[in-house]
């Protein structure tokens, strides 16, 4: 039974990383996201040049300037001098 849980949990984790949102940092600095989830908040700091998925089900995104976007999981969030945009 536990094999059957544990195996469909990882299929699903993997699945749903292929429809998640992705931000990418091409600034030279650290830039942090700000990512509302389910009611509950992360700061998501993206090194210099660093690509990451996050979001696969839909969420809120608190962008370096301070706006707040609503994604659904299919988007790149691209900062650029510290200026991000939606793609």
């Amino acid at each position: 039974m536990w094999k059957s849980v544990v195996a469909a949990v990882a299929f699903l984790a993997v699945g749903g990383s292929a429809f998640a949102a992705s931000a990418v940092n091409k600034d030279a600095e650290t830039r942090t996201l700000i990512v509302t989830e389910g009611g509950g908040k992360t700061e998501l700091a993206l090194a210099a040049g660093e690509t990451v998925e996050f979001c696969p089900n839909g969420c809120f995104v608190t962008l370096p300037n301070g706006d707040l976007e609503a994604l659904t999981g299919s988007e790149t969030v691209e900062i650029s001098g510290g200026v991000a945009r939606i793609k």
